[in-house]
């Protein structure tokens, strides 16, 4: 598939192509097969799962610092994909190890004082000319508008962009490609979209009932019989290894 390159203004998700899988936007930017690649931050590992389903020949690494998320993929083993209790910014290999980095989602959730040296150290095992693809949900459209009401993150996500700049500045890594796109996001009901967002393994969002029933109410506005359907608009930045 071609990558999607529009410069849409994120707010106006009508603008923006969707992407169906990430996976495939990824395949398109970069060479997966026969891959090692490392994934900071890899939560579920279901993009790791799917590429090693794909790319028979590669292999990755999946870093997670919530124990209770680690010891679940631990119990669903896929050949081929190593899970470490790391975090970005000490990761147990020698310079130069990977092929490719990969955060999706998670550079956002990296403390504000260990993102910048969770770049370096990415930059330290990737080798050189090698990649890195940073996927972050862009602070904008109406899931961000429901999720914000529970998890304000707005600051957080400036902080990653002003830390990829930074990692830019810092020489480590060069500028690739920038593509912005939206993904859709259902639930089925409720109670999937306070399971999946709301009650993470890795957060406490302090959700009391009268905040749980705010939220169950402004989520019923988007509820059909088919499920809740959003578009949440995303940012992919693509750096290489200098």
């Amino acid at each position: 598939m071609p990558p999607p390159t529009s410069t849409a203004d994120p707010s106006t998700l009508s603008d923006l192509p969707l992407v169906a899988s990430e996976l495939d936007l990824l395949a398109s930017l970069v060479p997966l097969a026969g891959a090692h690649i490392i994934e900071a931050g890899c939560g579920a590992a279901g993009l790791a799962r799917a590429l090693l389903k794909r790319f028979d020949d590669a292999r990755i690494v999946g870093l997670e610092v919530d124990e209770r998320q680690l010891a679940k993929n631990l119990t669903e083993p896929v050949p081929r994909l190593q899970f470490l209790h790391a975090g970005a910014q000490a990761i147990p290999f020698p310079d130069a190890s990977f092929d490719g980095a990969m955060m999706l989602k998670s550079l956002h959730h990296v403390p504000r004082e260990l993102m910048d040296p969770a770049l370096a150290e990415l930059a330290r095992v990737v080798r050189p000319g090698g990649w890195l693809y940073v996927s972050e949900p862009v602070y904008a459209g109406e899931l961000n508008d429901l999720i914000r009401l529970f998890n304000e993150e707005g600051e957080v996500r400036a902080l990653a962009q002003q830390a990829l700049d930074r990692a830019l500045e810092s020489g480590r890594w060069l500028p690739d490609t920038e593509h912005r796109f939206g993904m859709r996001r259902r639930f089925r009901d409720f109670a999937e979209f306070e399971r999946t967002l709301m009650r993470p393994t890795f957060a406490d969002h302090k959700i009391d009932d009268t905040l749980l029933a705010r939220v169950r109410e402004r989520y019923a506005r988007h509820q059909t019989p088919e499920g809740a359907n959003f578009v949440a608009p995303m940012r992919v930045r693509l750096l290489r290894r200098a």
